[in-house]
Formats: C-alpha cells, structure tokens, sequence
C-alpha cells in the first residue's frame, strides 16, 4: 500500500473533488493525510484520511475573503484573477511549501495530490525534493498552447495558421505584459526561499511541474490541442458527493408536468444578486415556466424583492436531485455546477466573469450545450430571449444529451484512482 498526501487550495470548489478520490483510497487501503485549514477538518476526516492543519499558512475561510483582503472586491475579471493569484494562491506559497516540507518528514509520501491550482509543492519541485506530484483538474484546463487563446480572456480556439499567429501574439501579450506582474511577484517569492525562478507562464506552473495533470472532465468539453503534454489525463467530470439524506421542499411536486428554469450564482460569487439571480427571476417572471432559484448558501432573506408567482426559492438543493427535474439553467458559470447540468442533459444559459468563469462560459459556446452571454450583469431581456432558445431550438438539447452520455460512460474517481496508484507504484 502506499501513501498519498493531499493538498489543495482551501476553497470549496477545490477541495470537494477530492474528497471522494482520497475515501477511494483509504477504502484500497492506502494511507491518506490531507493538510488543509480547520474548516475543512470534519469533511476531510469523514473520508477516513487523516487531518493536518495548516501552521505557517493562513488558516483561511474561502467564505469570507473578503474579511481576509477587503481591498478585493475593488477588482473585476482580468484584474481579479491577477489579484486572487497574488495574494491567494502565489501568497500563501511560501507559507504552504514550509508545512509541507516539515509535513513530508514525517509523512513520507509516495504521491502528493493537489489540485491544479495549488502553489505550495511549487518550491519544492524547483529545488528538487519534492516525491511524485499529481495534480488534480478543478477548472478548464490552463495550459497554453498554439492551439488556443490564453486562458482567461474567454475565446475560442483556433488552430488555423491565422489563428495560431493569433494565439501566439496573444499568448506572448498575457504572458510577457499582462501577468508579468504576477510572474515577477511569483519569482520575487520564490528567490527569497533559495528556489529557482518559474521556468513555465504562472498560470500554468502548478500543473506543468507535476509528474500527472488528471482533468476532471471529458475531450468533449476541453479545448482540442496538438501540443498537449503526455502528463494530462482526461478522467471524466469530477461530480459531488450524494448528501445521504434529503428531504424534498413542500413545492417539489410542483415541478411534475412543468417546464422547470433553475436560476443560481454558486457558492461564492455570489453576494450581489443583482448581478444574475433578481434579473432572471424578473425575466421570467409570468412566463408559463417554474423559476427554482436557489442562494448559494446564503439567507433567503438576501433576495430582497417580492417573488413572482412562478417563483420557488431555496437557499440550497442538492443538484444531483434537482437537476433531472431541469429543463434549463441560468447560471454564472462555475466548472462544478457546469458540468453538473451537462452530465443530467440540461441545457445552459451561462453569464459569469469573474476567476474562471469566462473560460468555463466560453466552452459552453463551443460545446454547444448552450448560451454565454458574456457578462456578469445581463439584461433581462437578453436572459429571457436566451432561455427561450435554449428551450425551444432543438439543437441545445441534442449537444447536451449527446456529452451528458460521454459523461455518465466516465468513472471520475475510478479512474483517478487507478492513475493515482499506477504513478506510486512507478519509479522516481
């Protein structure tokens, strides 16, 4: 048997996918440590690994970010994601590489897991004494190449000869001008701890240092590359754990015989429900359709408007029993939630630009599973003429059928699992 320690970004979106692959694990008999902060202790025990609190780093809630770094909320898209990789993920690094260093000492594992945007193992892969790394896919893939458009501006790809002179200025002006801000701040890090600077864009650092990139999704909803490193599998859509227990609202049957529009913002860019939640429960509002909008966690109280008739609204309801009752979802574009509604066969209206959500939308477009509306505050007007058509023409739902049974024919985690032996069994 061997040994796996896990460590990924301490934000829900990051962590969930693996905790169903680290109870595989311990349930093969491998032995499992994960190190995170203390608000993931609980969900990481009830897997049957052990835990191990953050010391160095910042025992940070992913829910309160805005406590943490309040001057945040004053950046949008592009600058945000230069923000959060800053002060969240290459921040932390040098924190996350001292518990980890001081962890592996006493944890000898044969393969650290962590997810793709993880920086903490950065340090010790460059100085060379790190084990075996894998990285786990919790967003769409970061990688550059000749193929595609960077990653965060939201295009599509084209392997054209014209596209790739395109994807080659572009790439160069992320790269070189855009990020190189963060990639000095990164380095600038990196120095200071005696370890060699990035020899990859830092986008993609975390992911193209390991020994195996795991993208938890299918071919089908990633962008096609010529040059794709031989270290990324494609394992299937990483999907949440089954709540054991669920007790239905009183409206549930409400949804018998009726086309049914779900309406959330996620889990976490979701404190201005102006932004998509009250314009689409507005737009929809007396059309012969049944609007379940749920808040992400938060109070009901939040939405403070008067609900339409049509309306039901829910702080939160397990996707894997709303869903099959969905005919189409508004949603700003989270990769879990995304793939959630592509594996049940529902068509998609997506409006999100904040962290990854502008390359998440944007492969709902290529897909063809549905709608990028290409903003994070769309009108009504354009939210209720996407809806219809994602309802009426047919073509959405055939796309969505058709990867929803690419999707359900992939076991995430069992193949996670076996990659993940295959790569401790093998040599340094």
């Amino acid at each position: 048997m061997s040994k796996f320690l896990f460590a990924a970004m301490p934000i829900q979106g990051h962590i969930s996918p693996g905790l169903p692959i680290a109870k595989r694990l311990v349930e093969a008999g491998h032995e499992v440590m994960w190190y995170s902060t203390s608000k993931y202790k609980e969900k990481i025990e009830a897997t049957g690994a052990h835990f191990a609190k953050v010391h160095s780093a910042k025992d940070l809630d992913d829910s309160r970010y805005e406590d943490w770094f309040p001057e945040r909320s004053k950046f949008q898209g592009v600058n945000q994601m230069k923000f959060d990789l800053k002060h969240i993920f290459f921040g932390e690094m040098p924190a996350y590489a001292a518990d980890l260093s001081k962890l592996l000492k006493e944890f000898p594992a044969d393969v650290v897991v962590i997810d793709a945007a993880f920086t903490g193992m950065l340090p010790l892969k460059l100085m060379g004494i790190a084990p075996k790394i894998a990285a786990y896919g919790v967003f769409p893939l970061t990688l550059s190449s000749r193929d595609t458009a960077p990653f965060g501006l939201g295009l599509q790809p084209n392997a054209s000869p014209i596209g790739r002179i395109r994807n080659k200025l572009l790439n160069g002006l992320v790269e070189n001008v855009m990020f190189a801000d963060v990639q000095k701040h990164a380095n600038k890090l990196l120095s200071a701890m005696n370890a060699p600077k990035l020899p990859y864009f830092a986008l993609t650092a975390p992911a193209l240092t390991t020994d195996l990139v795991l993208q938890g999704t299918s071919p089908s909803f990633e962008y096609p590359r010529s040059d794709l490193p031989d270290n990324v599998r494609f394992v299937g859509p990483y999907l949440p754990a089954k709540p054991t227990e669920f007790t239905p609202p009183p409206w549930w049957d409400e949804m018998k015989d009726r086309t049914v529009v779900h309406v959330t913002q996620g889990t976490i860019a979701n404190h201005d429900f102006t932004q998509l939640l009250i314009p689409t429960i507005q737009a929809l509002a007396g059309e012969d359709v049944l609007v379940v909008a749920t808040t992400g966690g938060r109070p009901l109280s939040d939405l403070d408007i008067p609900l339409p008739d049509n309306v039901r609204l829910e702080s939160f309801i397990p996707h894997h029993e709303l869903l099959p009752h969905v005919d189409a979802i508004v949603t700003n574009g989270g990769y879990g939630g995304v793939q959630q509604a592509i594996y049940y066969g529902v068509p998609i209206v997506t409006a999100g630009t904040t962290e990854d959500k502008p390359e998440v939308c944007a492969r709902v477009e290529w897909s063809g599973v549905g709608i990028n509306l290409k903003t994070d505050r769309p009108a009504k007007e354009k939210i209720l003429y996407a809806v219809k058509q994602v309802l009426n023409e047919p073509k959405y739902k055939t796309k969505v059928t058709c990867l929803s049974k690419e999707f359900q024919s992939m076991d995430a985690i069992g193949n996670t699992v076996k990659e993940l032996e295959r790569l401790a069994a093998s040599p340094q």
